[in-house]
């Protein structure tokens, strides 16, 4: 079977330069092994996905030349897909509702910090500090039946527990130069969302899901995604789905050494296709060969 690749962006703003090396890595890739590229539209969070921005998707991509099949995936269509997943943490006991509000997760943390150093996960982002899961069953139910606001966490003792040692084969460069087999450490993201009360979903779980639904083999994607792995590669387990090569690769970042941001204008495709670059031009400022 011919390997399977994606290119899976969010309509939440314009696409630019990082971007742009993604999607035609994916593309190259592709070919070069005789494989498939799918494009997938991650648009889970109402809130900030766009229709025009999904429309912007789709023209900027053909613009530089790449081909993908359809249909295309779009993730609200499929939201019974993710609550299925949820379904199945839950029968094993490994979800558990946290009924904090952002101001008191902040709050919590600050008083955490306040006794010493609170762990941070490889994003830095503080470490869920409540202790939800400690409920009994009794309030638990009382507060889910009242429609008190959660969110759905991912136990993370029990479920590093139960799928045991986990790795990923690593084709490209991790941050610290990793490749071949990558040992996964989940833990160090803690109790992590899988859900939310208006989205039944995280980007962690219906990546996931995603990509086993589609048959992808072959998951190319920046290295700001590298520690993210580890997520990934313990939903995989515990939900049985089969484990993709993961490929990250360099991040395009601007004169200041920092990722870049859809907000960019400098680096923004429809900005430099409007000054004039071609497709060729893209190629060479991220540096891939002409096609």
């Amino acid at each position: 079977m011919p390997p399977v690749f994606r290119f899976a962006p969010s309509p939440n703003g314009y696409l630019h330069l990082g971007h742009a090396y993604s999607a035609l890595l994916n593309f190259d890739v592709a070919r070069q092994s005789g494989g498939r590229l799918l494009l997938r539209i991650e648009d889970i969070d109402p809130a900030r996905c766009r229709p025009e921005f999904e429309a912007a998707i789709y023209e900027d991509i053909a613009w530089l030349g790449i081909g993908w099949e359809r249909p295309v995936r779009r993730q609200s269509a499929h939201l019974s897909d993710y609550r299925s997943a949820i379904e199945t943490l839950s029968a094993r006991g490994l979800v558990f509702p946290s009924f904090e509000s952002r101001a008191d997760i902040a709050r919590l943390v600050a008083q955490r910090e306040a006794s010493g150093v609170w762990r941070r996960d490889p994003d830095g982002a503080p470490l869920y500090p409540g202790a939800a899961k400690l409920l009994s069953s009794g309030e638990r139910a009382r507060l889910l039946a009242s429609g008190a606001p959660h969110a759905l966490r991912l136990d993370m003792t029990a479920a590093a527990a139960s799928a045991g040692r986990l790795t990923w084969t690593e084709r490209g460069e991790g941050p610290c130069g990793e490749t071949g087999q990558v040992a996964a450490e989940p833990d160090a993201w803690g109790d992590v969302i899988v859900a939310r009360r208006e989205t039944p979903t995280s980007y962690h779980l219906s990546v996931v899901v995603d990509d086993a639904l589609q048959g992808v083999t072959d998951v190319v994607r920046g290295q700001d995604l590298f520690h993210a792995t580890s997520v990934h590669r313990l939903l995989q387990r515990l939900l049985g789905l089969p484990e993709p090569i993961y490929r990250h690769h360099y991040l395009v970042v601007n004169e200041a050494g920092q990722k870049l941001s859809k907000s960019s204008r400098s680096t923004g495709l429809r900005e430099l296709r409007a000054a004039g670059a071609s497709p060729a031009d893209i190629r060479r400022m991220v540096g891939l060969p002409g096609a």
